[in-house]
């Protein structure tokens, strides 16, 4: 087993000339605040990823085990003039990870995004409810095994024939 270099604790890769840490998601809130701490105090994104059907995908550290789901989150320093990325891996049976949102407040719309999209839960978010679809919608469509074709296509004042 090759060494990893180690921050906060969580292995640290590079990609595109980015910082890349890997934090168990039992830890993601606490590698985020001790970032936060080190300047990294712009939550630019927070999106998820379905690895369901990806056979490219991006290499993990040893010791970082895939899973279905990952939260990916892009911290950014002024000061340092440098981005982090966070990537979690969520596991398909028990899709929950902690919100950033008492420490980083704007994260609030992102989380439910990936909520609504994919079925990740974010424990501690003040209101974990769709943004994009409608609130009586079933399922996560950005999930790789929602059925395709399968949200109905409507057209504004396109009337019927005549």
């Amino acid at each position: 087993m090759t060494d990893v270099e180690l921050h906060h604790g969580v292995p640290q890769t590079t990609s595109l000339g980015q910082t890349v840490l890997h934090p168990p998601r039992e830890t993601y809130r606490e590698v985020v605040a001790a970032l936060r701490q080190e300047g990294f105090t712009v939550c630019l994104d927070v999106t998820g990823v379905d690895y369901l059907t990806h056979p490219g995908r991006s290499a993990l550290p040893p010791g970082v085990a895939p899973e279905r789901f990952e939260v990916v989150t892009t911290l950014l320093s002024f000061e340092r003039r440098q981005r982090v990325r966070v990537r979690v891996q969520v596991p398909e049976g028990d899709p929950v990870v902690a919100s950033l949102y008492d420490l980083h407040p704007g994260s609030e719309a992102a989380e439910r995004e990936v909520f609504d999209m994919f079925g990740v839960a974010f424990h501690g978010h003040p209101d974990l409810t769709r943004i994009l679809m409608p609130e009586d919608w079933e399922g996560h469509p950005l999930r790789k095994d929602y059925a395709i074709g399968r949200i109905p296509v409507q057209f504004k004042g396109a009337g019927g024939p005549r």
